[in-house]
């Protein structure tokens, strides 16, 4: 995903440098290699995440360090910290809500002080979910609840980076937003089926992302948010062990993590699946209630990728709503309909329909 955010950023207007930090160094050359002589400058820096001066010395210099560095509960922290020292703006792709919550709660006041913009959580889910709120909010009078729906393939791609994420998500108590207060259950509790464009009814279950969290903070006085994900065939395989505590602890996510990605690995190489996502949102208009719904359908790499590109481009050149610093998730600092515009002219587009003849934009 970082990677598809390097590739778009590299070719688009305005943008003369872009610098690849990674540990990784020989795949780092593989995409700087290709991207030569295509648009702008692409350089690369080897750069150990763990290493805050590192970090700083990393990212001093630029307008915007931009991260799809993951699991986030992990690095999203360190990256923002390092950033607000090193005087840059900072956007990423950071979906774990516990990841969001802490950046906002610990480094919003600084960021402000220093007149940093943060924006955590560009990708689809969070990213393209809290803009089509925002966008659907607009559109009533009074805000009741929204609900995020994701069908992730369990062949979405992404490697060991999400299946670690995954299963992170999956532990644990994760947060809701119901009757105007933040609620705790456990992961995978509740379980709803949800009806997706092209691929029809899904069962999905409550896990981890951040917009319950994120979407009542900086669109206040809605009274619910809810975040449902589902993997569609062989989910059962996932939740049930997730229900029963097995994924609870690091040593022991991170032996399944590994048992997983070999199983993915030596499985095939089959193309990566398509996933689908759906934003509901309740309320009234002139008295009367209201549901609007958006939806669209994607590859994880090509949208979440091309998501963290455009918001990053869209704070590099100040196309922002917000007026100072602080750390914002994009719901709170982004417009919308110009986003979403942005992403139609990528190819990706929103709909207002489950048949996809009625685009947003």
């Amino acid at each position: 995903m970082g990677s598809r955010a390097v590739e778009d950023l590299a070719v688009s207007e305005g943008v003369e440098q872009v610098t690849i930090a990674d540990r990784n160094v020989e795949a780092a050359e593989k995409i700087s290699t290709w991207l030569q002589g295509k648009g702008a400058k692409v350089d690369l820096k080897q750069i150990d995440a763990n290493d805050h001066q590192g970090l700083v010395e990393a990212m001093r210099g630029y307008d915007v360090a931009a991260s799809a560095l993951g699991p986030f509960h992990l690095f999203e922290a360190k990256l923002v910290r390092a950033a607000i020292e090193a005087g840059v703006d900072y956007s990423s792709i950071c979906d774990e809500w516990q990841a969001a919550d802490a950046v906002i709660n610990e480094f919003n006041e600084e960021a402000r002080k220093q007149d940093i913009t943060v924006i955590t959580g560009l990708g689809v889910s969070p990213g393209i979910s809290n803009l089509g709120v925002r966008y659907l909010t607009r559109q009533l009078d009074k805000v009741r609840r929204a609900d995020i729906s994701v069908y992730m393939p369990l062949n979405a791609g992404g490697g060991e980076a999400v299946l670690r994420h995954t299963l992170f998500i999956m532990a644990g108590g994760v947060a809701l937003w119901r009757e105007g207060k933040r609620m705790m259950i456990p992961a995978c509790k509740e379980e709803r089926v949800v009806e997706f464009p092209r691929f029809g009814p899904i069962k999905l279950w409550n896990m981890g992302h951040s917009e319950p969290v994120t979407v009542p903070r900086f669109l206040p006085g809605i009274e619910e948010v809810n975040f449902f994900m589902g993997y569609g065939q062989g989910s059962g395989w996932l939740v049930l062990p997730a229900r029963w505590g097995l994924f609870e602890g690091k040593r022991r996510r991170e032996a399944l993590t590994r048992l997983l990605n070999f199983i993915e690995r030596t499985a095939g190489t089959k193309a990566p699946e398509w996933g689908a996502i759906r934003i509901d949102v309740w309320g009234e208009v002139a008295g009367k209630e209201e549901h609007q719904m958006v939806c669209g359908i994607g590859q994880m790499r090509e949208a979440t990728g091309v998501s963290l590109a455009i918001g990053t481009l869209m704070l590099a050149r100040k196309e922002i709503l917000a007026e100072e610093g602080g750390v914002y998730a994009p719901e709170g600092c982004l417009e919308p309909q110009k986003f979403l515009t942005y992403m139609k002219a990528k190819g990706i587009t929103a709909y207002y329909d489950l048949e996809m003849t009625r685009p947003v934009i």
